[in-house]
C-alpha cells in the first residue's frame, strides 16, 4: 500500500466512524484535526485514533491502553499487531468500557 492509499483508507474510516456515532445517537463528541480523530465520552474520557504515516499504521489510544493496527488487504481490515484483534472490535470494546454501556458501532 502506498501513502496515498493509506490516507484514503483512513479518511473513509474516520468519516464512517463519525457517521456511525451519529446514527447510533450516542452521547460521544468527536473532533478531527490534523488526521487525528478524538472521541470524547460523556465523562470526559477520550479515545484517540491517530495516523502513523511512517509505518502505515492506525493507532488507538484509550484508558485500557494503546493499540497499533496494520491494514490486511486480504481481509480488508485493520488488524492489531499485538493480538490479531480487528479494529472495530477493539474500538467498540474501548468505547463500551469508557461509555459505561455497550457500544456497537456498525460501519
Amino acid at each position: 500500500m502506498n501513502e496515498s492509499q493509506y490516507h484514503d483508507l483512513l479518511d473513509d474510516l474516520m468519516v464512517a466512524i463519525e457517521d456511525a456515532i451519529e446514527d447510533a445517537e450516542l452521547d460521544i463528541d468527536f473532533e478531527t484535526a490534523a488526521g487525528i480523530l478524538t472521541l470524547t465520552c460523556e465523562d470526559g474520557t477520550k479515545v484517540i485514533l491517530s495516523r502513523q504515516t511512517p509505518v502505515l499504521q492506525l493507532w488507538l489510544a484509550a484508558k485500557s491502553g494503546g493499540f497499533h493496527f496494520d491494514y490486511d488487504a486480504g481481509k480488508e481490515q485493520w488488524i492489531a499487531d499485538s493480538n490479531g484483534e480487528e479494529f472495530m472490535q477493539a474500538l467498540n470494546r474501548c468505547l463500551s468500557e469508557q461509555y459505561g454501556e455497550s457500544v456497537e458501532l456498525a460501519l
